[in-house]
């Protein structure tokens, strides 16, 4: 994987970034801030449809998504496509090379985006001087194996309906920590693709969105989806929780 600086990677300041409350810890300072910059050397644009980095690739690297949408996937040994999870601005992609320093998946652009590159040798450096950045990155970790949990729960105890439910009330949940509508969204992800990530046919996810369409809990338009009833998905994801 190339790194080196291109026409189409430019130098980013995390001091000047509006993303930086999302992806960066709060309570550094204006001094702090400057090391910061010098840790995330560039920024990298990717095409709609290109690859971040793919399964085998040298770990070198952490990527704070500044603009766009990613899919993170895997090849199962049928050749098909497995969907592990869906990654969006302000959050940070590439943790699954730390382990072995090789990443484990494909990270693919699922619109034009903009990354940080934060070389994860500089990156630990400043977690040793600044144990608030440590802390930081330990919580981006931890939150993972949350999602990866979570995840694990909806395909083994959930019915489709349950898993669609889910899925939308988290997507919006997290667009709504950047600023987005709390009950509108614009899906950057295929019915087929979330289909994949939820262990769901493509038939299947048609019939959930056509279900709660019918019922009133959705306004669907190709790809875009209006949350009119919140509590009735809500109820749907977790019945026991509206008793």
């Amino acid at each position: 994987m190339n790194l080196a600086l291109t026409p189409e990677t430019i130098k980013v300041a995390c001091s000047n970034c509006n993303l930086r409350e999302l992806c960066m810890p709060i309570g550094f300072g204006a001094e702090d801030m400057k090391k910061l910059d010098e840790v995330v050397a560039t920024r990298r644009r990717i095409k709609q449809g290109d690859l971040l980095f793919s399964n085998g690739d040298k770990f070198t690297s952490l990527y704070a998504i500044r603009t766009g949408f990613f899919k993170t996937c895997v090849s199962t040994e049928d050749g098909r496509e497995q969907v592990t999870g869906f990654q969006m601005a302000g959050e940070i992609i590439g943790l699954d090379g730390i382990v072995s320093d090789h990443h484990s998946c494909n990270a693919v652009a699922l619109e034009d985006a903009d990354v940080c590159v934060m070389p994860f040798a500089k990156v630990e450096d400043l977690s040793r001087e600044f144990p608030l950045l440590q802390r930081h990155v330990h919580k981006i970790m931890s939150r993972e194996i949350v999602r990866e949990n979570s995840v694990m729960m909806l395909l083994g105890n959930m019915r489709a309906e349950e898993r669609l439910a889910a899925f939308l009330l988290n997507l919006v949940q997290r667009l709504h920590a950047r600023g987005f509508s709390q009950s509108e969204l614009t899906l950057r992800m295929s019915r087929e693709e979330i289909g994949s990530y939820l262990g769901m046919k493509l038939e299947t996810v048609s019939r959930a969105f056509s279900k709660f369409s019918d019922e009133g809990i959705i306004e669907v338009k190709q790809r875009y989806v209006h949350i009119l009833k919140p509590d009735a998905l809500k109820k749907i994801f977790n019945p026991q929780a509206c008793i």
